[in-house]
């Protein structure tokens, strides 16, 4: 059984789901830019519910939903949601995301997610990890669709995903009116090549602001900027 992740203000059981906490996930819940002050926030593809806890802690939103197709990841988002301190605020849907966008006609201030990244066929004799894994269960093309349908006019959605999708997912976005605010590539040490693009789009014409983010100096010696991003959530930060 996997144990709980214990943040500073709030816990995350993982055990009922496949893909536990990660760096991106994190990573995301701690970048995505919440200066516009969002009443309205949507996590796409929730999985334990951290992003979404993130957003809750960063911000006064009222409402902060969460879409999960995974019947385990579900039940334990919700159970993660409510034993938080934000319970009121957070409400989880058991739903696919193409289902949630034709059907609800809420719109949203802020939507993230932090989407499956592997588009070949990956199998670790693990049903639900790997379909948590493949963007076969949400292809790029269809989460920037309904991010369309469902963001505010002057909403912002953000993602992470491989540096290697960043210029294709650009290019989607693009075709949708939304571009490109803020990317922030991600290393894990000075050396390493970058691994990450952290991204936030909106449909307003916007300079595009780039910069990057290393999150080891050495093993285990993270950076000044890893600790700044992280440390309103991570115990020995």
């Amino acid at each position: 059984m996997s144990k709980p992740f214990t943040f500073k203000q709030f816990t995350i059981h993982q055990d009922k789901c496949a893909m536990k906490i990660g760096t991106d996930g994190v990573l995301l819940g701690a970048w995505a830019a919440i200066t516009s002050n969002p009443n309205a926030i949507l996590d796409i593809g929730s999985g334990t519910g951290v992003v979404a806890l993130q957003l809750a802690q960063r911000s006064m939103a009222e409402t902060i939903d969460a879409i999960e197709l995974d019947a385990g990841a579900y039940e334990q988002c919700v159970e993660n949601f409510e034993a938080s301190p934000w319970g009121d605020r957070l409400f989880c849907y058991h739903a696919s995301f193409h289902e949630f966008y034709n059907e609800m006609d809420d719109t949203y201030d802020l939507i993230v997610s932090n989407p499956p990244f592997y588009a070949e066929d990956v199998s670790s004799g693990n049903k639900s990890r790997d379909l948590a894994r493949q963007n076969l269960a949400l292809p790029l093309e269809d989460l920037i669709k309904g991010v369309d349908k469902l963001l505010t006019p002057r909403g912002t959605f953000a993602t992470i995903l491989p540096f290697s999708e960043e210029t294709n997912f650009i290019q989607l976005a693009k075709k949708h009116k939304l571009n490109p605010y803020t990317i922030t590539r991600v290393r894990g040490n000075p050396a390493s090549p970058t691994k990450r693009s952290l991204m936030q789009f909106g449909r307003l014409q916007h300079p595009t602001t780039i910069d990057e983010l290393v999150i080891e100096t050495d093993r285990h010696q993270h950076t000044e900027d890893y600790i700044e991003l992280t440390k309103d959530f991570y115990l020995k930060m």
